[in-house]
């Protein structure tokens, strides 16, 4: 069975990521949306560190659905280089699985 995927990406702004999540659920490409923050991000960025506070958005969604994912985020997302990963999830709770192929066009 087609696994399910978890897919996260970061934003300065909250109101972006309420966009994507809502442009995403309207494509059904993903099942829900959890946006969590403010975070404190540390990275390298053209050769130095930077800090910034941003939002983390979760998104549930079926492993073949992810290359449409990513590049509707990719087409919406203000950064130049965004955070966008995907981990396949090895134990889901039946009922929950079934929900997101439901909500995403594979019930």
């Amino acid at each position: 069975m087609e696994p399910i995927i978890t897919i996260t990406t970061t934003s300065d702004d909250r109101e972006a990521l309420e966009k994507i999540g809502r442009h995403l659920l309207t494509k059904r490409l993903i099942a829900c949306v959890q946006i969590v923050g403010p975070i404190k991000s540390l990275y390298w960025w053209k050769g130095a560190v930077e800090e910034t506070s941003e939002w983390l958005a979760i998104m549930k969604s079926r492993k073949s659905l992810y290359v449409q994912v990513e590049a509707e985020v990719r087409s919406l997302h203000s950064y130049e280089v965004p955070e966008i990963t995907a981990v396949e999830l090895s134990n889901v709770l039946p009922d929950y699985d079934k929900w997101v192929r439901t909500e995403t066009g594979s019930g």
